[in-house]
């Protein structure tokens, strides 16, 4: 046990951390000549077309120093702040962190973020200067922002590039020596925490463990302590770059488990496993459930293949635990599930990989954050749809979560960063300057101004050298109203939003002009509304497809062709009764992309 080492590679988005992982491995000979390429843990289609991490992975590289043999487990994991939940779970399963930082860009936000979670952890940090090979790097000046956030000596900072290979057989060196040994007790009761599981449509569920007490054998009878389900154990073993089986795995070694569970529900990631023979006192603490940040509604274009969605649902969730589903319905769309994402990336890539694992097509509602609404009566409700909103007689005030965001800048963009978050409603708490030409910006925003487009502006205005971080600080009271949106006097209650009532008018007009624009012309005409309960406070008509019928009438008394127009508009008014709006999935798309 003394020469196992369990780490993981932190750093903020595209700081290159699978790069570094990348050398690492073919340094180790884990992986030979052939079988390299680019991003080689990154496994998915969508990871590789993106350049972005998605998801964590567990891999073991052998390592020899000074004759003794070494094993070294290596968690790779995302940057992104969507996927921080990704990263929690790989911490709680280490020993020590890699904290890489990119040469020429300097510290930025998820640096610090993913740092804090690794010092909670109580994780030994090896901080690293990646990319030292560019010309715009500024070794001495990073080194400087290191130092100051985490109060290191100058000489504890490696040097290394993860695309030429400088300065990595030193980086091993140093892992072997600096990162602790896990400690243990190999004769005492199983005591292992699952930290990721996935599907495999032959084998069932795999489920990967870190173990921290006693030993498992192939054959065992486990128990998942939480769940309180019992298999046994088909196979066992460790995590190369495909399943190696062993017949044992000991304590401090990383290792995956297949017993034939069929059902999602079944496997909890944080959950412990032990032995049915000699089961463990108590589960592994420290391992929080997730708070989804976002929630929107995901339903399928053709209702029959609700089942099908559901199905695929529950796969997708054991391979990304922080995805949380509940069914429901909707007048417009009929079944689907109301979903809680991470953040808007996390929505994207959800319904990109439904559309390429599952082959599902989905239309996504607009997306909103949880509310909490006080009614006179005393009774409290949450609101995780539009439609849930109780009448507005009977509500006294709504609550609204608020985050505390961080921004970190170059001097230069300032002003356009501020002035666009005062525009989300951002109050400014703090504003530091971290160098001469770099500062940190502290806000208090809520965060149903920040799921929408709040990322992508922030990106647009700062020229891509803005990095943002958040985290909840909790509920504020806040003017908000239920903004509907009627086609042909119906509502369609999958375009309602909870906004606040001074961005109402804009938001209604924008979204009744984008709608005008989409909507296919009719034979009869179509208004499209935008309402506060019963107040219209936007109008856009969407004029019929007429035909010329006086064109058969040359000359003749005017009183012919005004009775050929009036059976017209007669018929045009019983269509208009009858007559249904088809909405195109683009209009739903498109609310997402109002400032485009």
């Amino acid at each position: 046990m003394k020469n196992i080492r369990n780490f993981c590679i932190i750093a903020h988005i595209d700081h290159g951390k699978s790069t570094l992982a990348d050398r690492l491995l073919e340094y180790t000979n884990t992986i030979n000549k052939r079988e390299m390429q680019a991003q080689v843990l990154d496994d998915m289609d969508l990871e590789k077309e993106r350049g972005i991490t998605i998801k964590s992975h567990a891999i073991k590289m052998d390592y020899e120093l000074n004759g003794e043999k070494y094993s070294l487990n290596l968690i790779d994991t995302p940057g992104h702040v969507d996927f921080s939940y990704e990263v929690s779970r790989s911490i709680a399963a280490c020993e020590g962190a890699l904290l890489i930082v990119d040469a020429a860009q300097g510290i930025q936000a998820q640096t610090i973020s993913n740092l804090y979670l690794a010092l909670e952890h109580d994780l030994e940090i090896i901080p690293i200067l990646n990319k030292i090979d560019l010309p715009s790097a500024e070794p001495e000046l990073v080194k400087d922002q290191i130092v100051d956030l985490l109060g290191c000596k100058r000489e504890e900072i490696l040097a290394a590039s993860g695309k030429t290979g400088q300065g990595v057989h030193e980086l091993l060196e140093e892992i072997v020596k600096r990162i602790p040994a896990p400690k243990g007790d190999e004769n005492a009761p199983l005591q292992a925490l699952i930290f990721d599981s996935v599907f495999n449509s032959f084998r069932g569920i795999i489920a990967y463990f870190r173990i921290y007490n006693g030993q498992l054998k192939k054959g065992d009878k486990v128990k998942f302590v939480n769940t309180g389900m019992e298999y046994n154990a088909d196979e066992i073993g460790v995590l190369r770059l495909k399943q190696e089986p062993r017949n044992e795995v000991k304590t401090g070694d990383v290792g995956y488990i297949i017993s034939g569970i069929k059902e999602a529900r079944e496997v909890k990631v944080g959950d412990t496993i032990t032995t049915v023979a000699n089961p463990c006192v108590e589960a592994i603490k420290g391992f929080e459930d997730v708070k989804p940040m976002v929630f929107a509604g995901i339903y399928p274009v053709d209702t029959e293949d609700f089942e099908e969605l559901r199905y695929s649902m529950e796969k997708l969730q054991l391979n990304d635990a922080s995805l949380t589903w509940v069914p429901e319905s909707s007048a417009a769309l009929g079944f689907g599930f109301r979903c809680g994402f991470l953040g808007m990336l996390h929505m994207e890539i959800i319904q990109e990989r439904l559309e390429r694992e599952f082959n599902m097509t989905v239309i996504t509602t607009v997306p909103n954050v949880s509310y909490i609404a006080y009614k006179t009566n005393g009774e409290v409700i949450t609101v995780n749809n539009p439609s849930d909103l109780p009448d507005p007689s009977v509500i006294d005030y709504i609550d609204e979560p608020y985050i505390k965001a961080n921004i970190i800048t170059k001097a230069d963009f300032i002003g356009p960063v501020m002035s666009l978050c005062i525009e989300k409603r951002g109050q400014i708490v703090n504003q530091t300057y971290l160098t001469a030409d770099r500062v940190e910006l502290v806000f208090e925003m809520p965060l149903g101004e920040v799921v929408f487009d709040f990322f992508d502006r922030l990106k647009s205005i700062s020229k891509g050298y803005a990095s943002f971080d958040y985290h909840p600080i909790g509920m504020k009271q806040s003017d908000l109203v239920k903004l509907d949106i009627l086609l042909n006097g119906d509502q369609v209650d999958a375009l309602s939003a909870l906004i606040h009532r001074s961005n109402a008018y804009e938001f209604g007009k924008k979204i009744c002009e984008k709608l005008k624009e989409l909507i296919p012309r009719q034979q009869f005409e179509i208004p499209i509304q935008a309402a506060i309960g019963a107040k219209i406070i936007s109008r856009e008509t969407i004029r019929a497809i007429r035909k010329d019928v006086t064109a058969k009438c040359y000359g003749g008394d005017i009183s012919r062709k005004r009775k050929l127009l009036e059976k017209q508009k007669e018929g045009k008014k019983k269509m208009k009764q009858v007559g249904n709006v088809e909405i195109p999935q683009s209009a739903f798309m498109a609310v997402l992309k109002l400032n485009d």
